[in-house]
């Protein structure tokens, strides 16, 4: 599974409702606006749409909440609604800290817990491979990202729990020292969402835990973590992407749309591993709610209810650390930002913004505030393709109208962040020399205990499967991936059961080099074309690289590209493919 976050330093119908009298506040959802909007999903090329929020509070603290859908929310052509639901991704991981905070904030726990709590205390199966981050990591260290792990998102399998999942980390190397710099990382936010069942020594899943504390006292009767919730409503967009564009020539032509499944079905009600990194289904209406309750701090809207401690949200939109890259700003309307819990903390155009983006296959979202402003902004898309740079747009649109400012050009300066084209990927070279491994016997069964385990079968037609197993998997892949295999490469292809991968690919190039690709096959209901691949074209098919060895007589594959560590570190050096591997396979 992947959890997308574009680093935000590159950073239907209307409904308007006012709270008690009438408010000082001007729609930002005027007829300019749409236009604007539309024209930004035209220039995109957009075969989606988006919904957005607006909320904005007055010095008498009457609000205005505007919420509105532009374009088309499912394959069959209906319309974006403020009612209909998108997956927000990693903004889902501002309710994991928030319902760490209620934990902290529980007077009847006990022991009792707080941000200082380290995590070894806490769950008696935690480790990591540092034994310093392994004893000293608390929940802020979770929370900000600085454990030294690098993401390791590949490590996710479809058949793990999250205990499970959690005692997978051990195994997993680290690209940084503790609390050296920040790396992005999904698994932690797996890790906190452990807490509330373990701590509260009860039966009920992480998200019923959020369901019960949060969503319902909230009235957020739109939000869940649950597909099959979500999909009963009628209201849940198809998550969309274009296929096969020729991004050298033109990558914001329109190619394919596909429809891929949802991402995360596993778990309904009760939540999967997902849940806590970026599991939350939601729609405009509902994150109008949450908004003006994040800027009330943690008061539901039209009450005087306190729903979260105060000092939890504060303590999510803490600068901890120093938010990707140099901490420079990268545009003059920008500033450096920090990152606390979820929640990313800097200025734009001289006001404080508080926010976070979050992305999925099929879905982005951008979710911010301006907290001295009162006034708070969120735009849920199902264009995956492009819309985590376009929801940034109309966020930043939205801001600024709202704050009466002349619109910055964000659509051109995003277009050309676009633009670049991907890395090709290495292709095998003509000269190309075997690996020192001969390449049939690198057929078999591999596992890292980190990762799990796989078995590697030969994809040639002028060699034998192998096993039993491998006899099954490659009698019909011409059809289940199709075109994934060139009969003039060496190729060998792998279950992976992964959550964000169900196959691997490794191509030779030369020597004992591999490349690797992460496929997902989807079934098209056209008996003509029954399956199509995701992950088999640019600028998916560039990242990662396997290096076939022997290590103490045992062969082994070690992988680079596949880690996603943080901004400026290196993959491992070393005179062994072992050590120069991040994340080392070994052949059972």
């Amino acid at each position: 599974m992947r959890l997308y976050s574009l680093p935000l330093l590159i950073y239907g119908s209307l409904s308007c409702v006012g709270v008690g009298a009438q408010g000082t506040r001007k729609n930002v959802l005027t007829s300019q606006m749409d236009a604007f909007i539309d024209g930004v999903l035209k220039d995109w090329n957009s075969p989606g749409g988006a919904a957005v929020a607006v909320v904005q509070m007055d010095e008498q603290g009457v609000w205005n909440v505007e919420t509105k859908g532009y374009g088309v929310a499912t394959a069959t052509g209906k319309k974006v609604s403020e009612l209909t639901q998108f997956s927000i991704g990693s903004n889902s991981k501002l309710f994991t800290v928030l319902a760490t905070g209620l934990l902290i904030h529980n007077e009847t726990l006990s022991p009792r817990i707080s941000w200082s709590s380290k995590i070894a205390s806490l769950i008696p199966f935690w480790d990591l491979m540092d034994p310093v981050a392994a004893k000293q990591a608390t929940i802020l260290d979770l929370m900000s990202h600085r454990t030294g792990l690098p993401r390791h998102d590949s490590s996710s399998q479809k058949s793990d729990d999250v205990p499970t999942f959690i005692k997978k980390l051990k195994y997993q190397r680290p690209s940084a020292e503790f609390r050296e710099t920040l790396q992005y990382t999904n698994s932690m936010y797996t890790v906190l969402s452990y807490l509330p069942t373990l701590l509260l020594n009860s039966d009920i899943p992480f998200a019923r835990y959020v369901k019960r504390n949060i969503f319902d006292p909230l009235g957020m009767n739109f939000t869940t973590y649950s597909y099959e919730t979500a999909r009963a409503t009628g209201n849940l967009a198809d998550g969309m992407l274009r296929y096969g564009v020729n991004v050298s020539e033109n990558p914001f032509g329109n190619g394919t749309v596909r429809y891929p499944p949802y991402w995360s079905t596993r778990g309904n009600e009760d939540g999967n591993p997902e849940s806590g990194e970026g599991g939350i289904i939601s729609n405009a209406v509902d994150m109008a709610t949450w908004l003006q309750t994040l800027l009330l701090g943690g008061v539901k809207p039209g009450t005087n209810q306190s729903v979260i401690p105060p000092g939890a949200i504060e303590k999510a939109a803490e600068g901890i650390m120093v938010y990707f890259g140099t901490g420079a700003a990268i545009f003059p309307e920008l500033s450096p930002t920090v990152y606390g819990g979820g929640q990313i903390r800097g200025t734009y155009r001289g006001h404080e913004l508080i926010e976070h983006s979050g992305s999925v296959l099929g879905y982005n979202s951008a979710i911010a505030r301006l907290p001295f402003d009162n006034v708070g902004v969120a735009v849920l898309t199902n264009d995956f393709t492009y819309g985590s740079y376009f929801a940034e747009i109309i966020k930043y649109g939205l801001l600024d109208q709202a704050l009466g400012l002349e619109l910055v050009d964000w659509n051109s300066r995003f277009k050309m962040l676009a633009s670049f084209p991907p890395e090709p990927p290495m292709q095998c070279r003509a000269d190309a020399s075997p690996s020192s491994v001969p390449f049939l016997e690198l057929a078999g069964t591999y596992d890292n205990p980190g990762y799990g385990s796989f078995e590697l079968c030969i994809a040639s037609s002028k060699n034998p499967p192998g096993s039993e197993f491998c006899q099954a998997f490659m009698s019909n892949i011409s059809e289940i991936l199709p075109g994934a295999i060139n009969p003039g490469i060496p190729t060998l292809l792998a279950d992976f059961n992964g959550v964000g991968s169900s196959y691997l690919r490794l191509t030779h190039y030369n020597g004992n080099t591999f490349n690797v690709t992460g496929m997902n096959s989807y079934a098209t209901g056209n008996p003509a074309e029954p399956y199509w691949i995701y992950g088999d074209l640019p600028p998916l098919n560039t990242v990662a690289h396997a290096e076939v060895g022997v290590d103490n007589g045992r062969i082994g594959i070690g992988l680079t590209g596949v880690w996603e560590a943080g901004f400026g570190i290196q993959s491992p050096s070393g005179t062994s493919a072992r050590e120069r591997a991040e994340v080392w396979f070994e052949k059972l």
